[in-house]
């Protein structure tokens, strides 16, 4: 009589038997428990997959004496998504692997810090050229943050990522194309540990595979100088149109592979200083730096494809008078070389896609800055200036922004309008060095067979 006594769960309100009730109510917990297992087993495969990220860019805490930079400084890992989007069935598994890569990079890459200038430090730097006195031309790159090297991660070895991190803050804020391919349309400047991962997925990719080969095909982690060829590589990688350029001297042009009789890959003989002949292998445009000064023989590798289309022109037509190189001692080579340098930079800026805006004086081009490259040290161009002076000579000065500076310090320079000028200008005199490079970035964006093209690093080759 009692068994069909019924009474309500008090957890679910059924109705049930009073001699089922207990065993029913219990199993609301059976339910829980076997919920909560679920929960754990979720939570374990998520670890797995984290797991899984952070093997692909190990942490390392910040330290001036640390070889590893950070790549998931102040990042909570768990809010990042990691979801590769690769079909592995109709898909190699190398291109599956990349692209798996590409994805955890995406999500993972850090946003540079970098001290934001309130208007812009091109904006000010126009203001000042603006307020000089006498008659002057000034052309400027549209938009450029200043990336500042730190005691923290990179002063000594940094120069030429924050260099790529001054063009990438341009190409993000005036190209709406370089914009949407750049580091995954992430939007933002990635910090330099990101910049070597997306460098490496480069030289997987195939592009620049005698660079990849000369640091080993790792350069996540590490000190090692890089310049114009990884630049150019790191930019072509996402289609960009990155161009290299050199200038040295005519009797070394055989050794600068845009040469019609250069050798790539071939071993170059040099003499020591007891006359014998050592033997070491070319590689790509910057080797005749990162192989450093102990080495008699400047190299380069890469072959071009003829001449710049910005060395054609005197720079003496294209500013309403006056001989280009005037201001200098002619008769000598190395003032000769530097105005086939100043020459270059003033036809590359003087395009004619240029708009005027405020002072005439001042003119605001449309071309991306320079990365400018020498022995033992990388820079930015943001423009180029020349004074008009009276007894009909004209002065020269390339506009730089130096990584070695602090941003801060360059700031208050231009607000106050004082002192800025040592910082940002360098004079046609202070270009000493034999050889320099720099690297631009057309317009445009390559697919398919353009892609496989670009792989290749060429330069062109303009002798002093």
């Amino acid at each position: 009589m009692s068994s069909s006594i019924a009474a309500p769960c008090p957890f679910c309100h059924l109705t049930v038997p009073s001699a089922d009730l207990e065993r029913h109510a219990n199993s609301h917990f059976e339910c829980e428990d076997e919920y909560e297992q679920q929960r754990e087993l979720a939570s374990d495969a998520r670890d797995r997959d984290l797991a899984q990220q952070i093997s692909l860019a190990p942490y390392s805490p910040c330290s001036s004496s640390s070889s590893s930079p950070p790549l998931f400084k102040n990042v909570v890992l768990v809010d990042m998504p990691f979801e590769p989007r690769c079909n592995h069935a109709t898909r190699h598994y190398g291109e599956s692997n990349i692209d798996e890569n590409i994805s955890c990079l995406i999500g993972l890459q850090i946003r540079s810090t970098f001290d934001k200038v309130e208007a812009g430090l091109m904006t000010l730097l126009k203001k000042c050229l603006e307020l000089e006195a006498g008659h002057s031309t000034s052309i400027l790159s549209g938009y450029v943050d200043h990336f500042q090297s730190t005691e923290c991660e990179d002063i000594g070895w940094g120069c030429g990522w924050r260099n790529i991190q001054m063009l990438t803050s341009h190409l993000l804020t005036q190209r709406q194309e370089a914009r949407e391919v750049l580091f995954g349309g992430s939007g933002f400047v990635p910090d330099i540990a990101s910049l070597q991962r997306w460098l490496e997925i480069a030289w997987e990719r195939g592009f620049d595979a005698l660079g990849s080969d000369h640091f080993n095909h790792k350069i996540y982690g590490s000190t090692n100088w890089i310049g114009t060829t990884e630049c150019a590589a790191l930019f072509r990688s996402f289609g960009l149109q990155a161009r290299i350029v050199d200038f040295g001297p005519k009797e070394l042009e055989s050794l600068y592979l845009s040469g019609p009789d250069s050798c790539l890959g071939a071993h170059v003989l040099k003499i020591n200083d007891r006359g014998k002949r050592k033997a070491f292998q070319v590689y790509g445009p910057m080797d005749k730096y990162i192989l450093r000064s102990n080495q008699d023989v400047p190299l380069s590798g890469s072959r071009g494809h003829g001449k710049s289309i910005y060395s054609s022109i005197p720079l003496g037509n294209t500013l309403g008078g006056g001989s280009g190189d005037c201001i200098l001692n002619k008769g000598t080579r190395k003032d000769k070389g530097n105005q086939v340098l100043i020459d270059w930079v003033w036809n590359y800026f003087s395009d004619k896609s240029l708009s005027k805006s405020g002072c005439p004086s001042v003119i605001v081009s449309e071309k991306s800055p320079l990365y400018f490259q020498h022995d033992g040290h990388s820079r930015t161009i943001v423009g180029i200036q020349v004074k008009h002076q009276q007894n009909g000579m004209q002065q020269y000065s390339l506009l730089i922004f130096d990584p070695a500076h602090r941003t801060a310090t360059i700031e208050r320079a231009l607000k106050e309008s004082d002192g800025w000028q040592k910082l940002i200008k360098r004079g046609v005199h202070t270009l000493r060095k034999p050889q320099y490079q720099l690297c631009y970035i057309d317009t445009g964006i390559a697919q398919g067979e353009e892609m496989e093209l670009l792989k290749r690093i060429d330069s062109t080759f303009l002798a002093f």
